[in-house]
């Protein structure tokens, strides 16, 4: 009798320790519930993540956005002019082909975007620029300068007489590009003329960016 008492005690202790299919569905439930509550945060983390990443990139592009526009403030003063010989008199030409004009006394160079070296203007920014050209010359040979753009004809400025002086100019308005170059040669066959008095000249200016 004392055996049997001692065995229902123990299968009281077991039965305590198992728990009930009832519970482990609760259990299951719960489970559930809090997984599918993790998901929601998840997707809620993901998406919040997502909108700052945009709002970075956003961010970004107006930081470069901004960086252009400041960019183009800093160089919208662009002019020059300069006059061919730095000090005293002389000829240049005639030649059989066309050589690239250097301006070498400059008297303005805003942005400094001629070179007195080369006779090269490069363009800085994107935009629509002006430029003048006026040459000097005499005698019975031709007085010519034609604007180039990157190696393209743009105008050509022509006088010939046959005694005297003379001169020629011209100008244009060009869509530049940041880098263009535009110069002045001398037209092939033609002779010029500079002085003291700084008669053969090369100028621009930059109208506005685009």
């Amino acid at each position: 009798m004392e055996a049997d008492k001692d065995r229902d005690i123990a299968n009281q202790h077991i039965a305590l320790q198992q728990p009930y299919p009832q519970d482990i569905h609760a259990v299951l439930r719960e489970l559930t519930a809090a997984l599918a509550e993790q998901r929601v945060k998840i997707a809620f983390l993901e998406k919040e993540n997502q909108d700052h990443v945009t709002k970075l990139k956003e961010l970004e592009k107006k930081e470069i956005e901004t960086d252009k526009k400041v960019q183009q403030l800093q160089v919208k003063q662009v002019a020059f002019s300069a006059s061919l010989l730095d000090q005293g008199h002389g000829d240049i030409g005639p030649f059989n082909t066309q050589i690239t004009l250097i301006f070498k006394h400059v008297v303005t160079n805003i942005g400094n975007a001629y070179n007195p070296h080369t006779g090269i203007f490069t363009a800085p920014v994107r935009g629509v620029y002006h430029f003048d050209w006026s040459l000097y010359g005499y005698g019975n040979i031709g007085t010519g300068g034609v604007l180039f753009r990157n190696g393209e004809n743009i105008f050509l400025a022509y006088e010939q007489q046959t005694s005297g002086g003379v001169s020629a100019s011209n100008g244009a308005s060009l869509l530049l590009e940041v880098g263009d170059q535009v110069s002045v040669r001398l037209w092939a066959g033609a002779r010029i003329h500079d002085n003291q008095n700084h008669q053969t000249t090369f100028s621009g200016h930059l109208i506005f960016t685009m």
